[in-house]
């Protein structure tokens, strides 16, 4: 039984998020559209499912809801703090930093997370992943303390990641 389920539903989460993305951009609710967006959340994950033969096994989808509005907390602070930063700091004032951030997260889906968590923060950019994905190359637009943004970003958004993966 739990077979077949895991055939049909490769991705159960993803699934539901493409029935409910096709209904919204509808701009009209109809029974037939909703099952047209069941039909393609079914389809899609399972003519796609060979490509995520290492899907994670476990997903906490409470601790995500939890990141979510982490997440979405910071890209508005950091919204504000690089306004400031280029309406009050002229170019020559700027402090651009280079940081590696070492990784322990080895699924590729939370080092995806993690590195579009960073580059969708303003002032910050994800630019590159080790050969062996044991860290991540990032860009600040303005830091007097590249340790202190490193181990925040650990603290902060991977740390969260290992919990949620």
């Amino acid at each position: 039984m739990m077979r077949a389920y895991r055939w049909l539903f490769p991705h159960p989460l993803l699934t539901l998020l493409l029935a409910l993305i096709w209904i919204l951009l509808q701009n009209e609710f109809s029974a037939g559209m909703a099952v047209f967006g069941l039909i393609l959340g079914v389809l899609i994950p399972r003519l796609t499912a060979v490509w995520w033969p290492d899907r994670p096994v476990r997903f906490h989808l409470g601790n995500m809801a939890t990141y979510l509005i982490i997440v979405l907390w910071d890209i508005l602070v950091a919204n504000v703090q690089v306004a400031w930063i280029v309406l009050t700091k002229p170019n020559s004032k700027l402090r651009p930093a280079w940081i590696i951030i070492p990784l322990e997260l080895r699924q590729p889906e939370a080092i995806s997370v993690l590195a579009g968590t960073i580059t969708l923060t303003p002032g910050t950019v994800s630019a590159d992943l080790s050969d062996e994905g044991h860290s991540l190359l990032v860009h600040v637009l303005h830091t007097d303390d590249p340790d202190g943004v490193r181990d925040e970003i650990i603290d902060r958004y991977e740390r969260r990641l290992k919990e949620i993966f």
